[in-house]
């Protein structure tokens, strides 16, 4: 059981000298007495699972490994036009968030590909208009940086439709991209209509590719054109760091996400809108903060009851989620103007769920800066909020800044160090049975009908986050566990992950 529950246990404060004890207890006398109780539990029924838990050491690396840039092929054209549906195709799953309204991609959004045994990274972006104004402008900027970032580009256009003048506008600006296009035309669906992809041919980039993304038809011809025009290694991408750190940044909508992103990567690489729900595709770009590489995906705003939302909004929501159990920590974005709100506490809650570190990142903080009035009222309000509202997280790092000037962003690095490094701790099983023998010794588990519950062994089965299996004569009511984890956190820190504790309740074995 992950440790979410905010009741108080019933067992009072253990010895202030027992920290001090338990970390500078001499290691080998620990895995000798922890030895001696795992060998007392040959006398109990364990099954085979129970086995190789105990068998298990656990071995979680850390090292970065650099891999060769992928070849970038970025795939552009005017709304909607099947550019989200051809990458599905290509991809082979339903990755991007396809709808029959234009503009439901916003963003430039990268995803893996693979094609006859060569990787290569796509690059999806926002329909491309001339003279666009609002977000519609930011979107069409996306895709034109889509395109100078790229080795290649794939130029959809609906073959039933033709080229319209806006298709002849996105061709000028690839001409003075001077790269690579290759010419795709959507939505030719059988043979007969073939003869309406030749047309393109007028378009002046050369041969037109017929295909359907909807149903599959031409595109493996597509692909293999494709990878004659990609190099083996990209010429513009950045050398990829594989491995772990990897940044989730979750939020309701419009609190500021994206504007975090953008201000981490230190360019616009999300588009940033009042306009709640911008962004709906995950946004994975890798930054350099700290002095440190990391991964950062910039994720939909989780609404209020996603079982309720519609359309594109549903599938932002799933693939928020599907983003975090990617991740490996994740910043709760919180608007500091508003009041923390139950939907709030379930983005957290689903983080905890997922078993993820955890940062809360208090946005907007430059509108706080008075110490009169009303700024000086809802900081007040504030503070009083996180204490009743978040003391099931208190434990996680807390940082306030403004994605927007950028204020305390150099505070972000070092909670995230903090929490992936409790996330990854690993407590030595000697001296982790030597807490509980004190912790039991001084208060030991409550008599429930007749009978007190045992702790035999205790060990960590794994980090990432933390958890912990205890072999028990009895059920340890929750009460007993959140103690024990609360005492895991006073003496080992623990700061921004969440821990599970585990029971597994074994008989002893009868005699013959």
């Amino acid at each position: 059981m992950a440790d979410t529950d905010t009741d108080k246990d019933d067992f009072g404060d253990v010895d202030p000298r027992l920290a001090d004890k338990i970390q500078t207890l001499d290691e080998t006398d620990a895995a000798q007495r922890a030895n001696a109780l795992r060998l007392g539990l040959a006398d109990y029924d364990l099954d085979a699972e129970d086995l190789d838990l105990l068998e298990t050491t656990g071995d979680d690396s850390d090292e970065l490994i650099y891999l060769p840039a992928l070849p970038v092929l970025a795939i552009v054209g005017r709304p909607n036009v099947g550019k989200s549906a051809l990458v599905n195709r290509i991809l082979g799953r339903r990755e991007a968030v396809v709808q029959d309204t234009p503009g439901v991609t916003r963003d430039r959004v990268t995803y893996k590909g693979e094609w006859a045994g060569r990787n290569f990274t796509l690059v999806d972006t926002g329909g491309w208009e001339p003279d666009a104004k609002g977000i519609n402008a930011s979107v069409a900027a996306q895709a034109e940086i889509a395109v100078d970032l790229a080795d290649a580009v794939l130029f959809v256009v609906d073959a039933t439709v033709g080229a319209t003048s806006t298709d002849e506008h996105v061709v000028r600006m690839l001409r003075a991209s001077n790269k690579p296009v290759i010419l795709a035309a959507n939505k030719v669906d059988d043979a007969r209509q073939e003869p309406e992809a030749a047309v393109l041919w007028g378009l002046g980039l050369g041969e037109p590719w017929p295909v359907s993304a909807l149903h599959g038809r031409g595109v493996a011809d597509l692909l293999d054109h494709v990878l004659t025009v990609l190099p083996e290694i990209s010429t513009v991408a950045k050398e990829e760091v594989g491995g772990p750190r990897r940044v989730a940044i979750l939020g309701r909508p419009n609190v500021g996400k994206s504007s975090l992103l953008n201000k981490a990567v230190g360019e616009e690489r999300v588009v940033v809108n009042d306009l709640a729900g911008t962004t709906r595709d995950p946004v994975d770009e890798q930054v350099e903060l700290g002095g440190k590489v990391w991964r950062f995906v910039d994720t939909a705003g989780i609404r209020r009851r996603m079982n309720l939302a519609q359309g594109a909004d549903f599938y932002a929501s799933l693939r928020t989620s599907a983003a975090l159990e990617k991740a490996e920590v994740a910043v709760v974005v919180i608007d500091v103007s508003q009041v923390i709100s139950e939907q709030d506490i379930r983005i957290i809650d689903l983080v905890l769920e997922s078993g993820r570190a955890l940062v809360l990142a208090f946005n907007k903080w430059d509108t706080l800066d008075s110490d009169e009035g009303i700024e000086k009222e809802r900081r007040r309000y504030l503070e009083r909020e996180i204490e009743q509202d978040l003391a099931h997280v208190a434990w996680a790092p807390r940082v306030n800044i403004s994605a927007r000037t950028g204020r305390h962003m150099e505070k972000l690095v070092p909670a995230l160090e903090l929490a992936l490094e409790s996330w990854d701790t690993r407590i030595p099983t000697g001296k982790f049975n030597a807490l509980l023998a004190e912790l039991t010794a001084e208060h030991p588990h409550p008599v429930r009908g007749g009978k007190q519950p045992r702790i035999l062994f205790g060990t960590q089965a794994a980090s990432r986050p933390p958890t912990f299996v205890l072999f028990t004569t009895g059920f340890l009511d929750p009460q007993y566990r959140r103690f024990i984890t609360r005492r895991l956190r006073e003496i080992f820190g623990f700061e921004g992950s969440p821990i599970n504790v585990n029971m597994r309740v074994r008989e002893k074995r009868k005699r013959n």
